[in-house]
């Protein structure tokens, strides 16, 4: 624990300079957000695959059922792509 000793102007002095720092830090790390979620790239292929619904094929029994089979979608995308 830290012990602060003053008078109670002088240590609201003191908080109100934390409260307007940690304030500015908040505003300037969403700026630092916006800005890099503003830079996107292009998607591969492949992830462009994945994205679309009607491309999924999925486990139909045992232990990863309902999961995506993701070896049968590698090998139809190949398939699609060797035109």
């Amino acid at each position: 624990m830290v012990k602060i000793e003053g008078t109670l102007d002088e240590i609201r002095e003191l908080i109100g300079d934390v409260k307007r720092t940690t304030s500015a830090v908040k505003s300037t790390t969403k700026k630092v957000a916006k800005a890099a979620k503003g830079t996107t790239r292009k998607l591969s292929a492949w992830q462009r695959y994945i994205k679309n619904k009607s491309n999924h094929i999925k486990f139909k029994r045992g232990d990863k059922k309902g999961r995506l089979d993701l070896k049968r979608m590698s090998a139809a995308f190949k398939r699609s792509r060797k035109k």
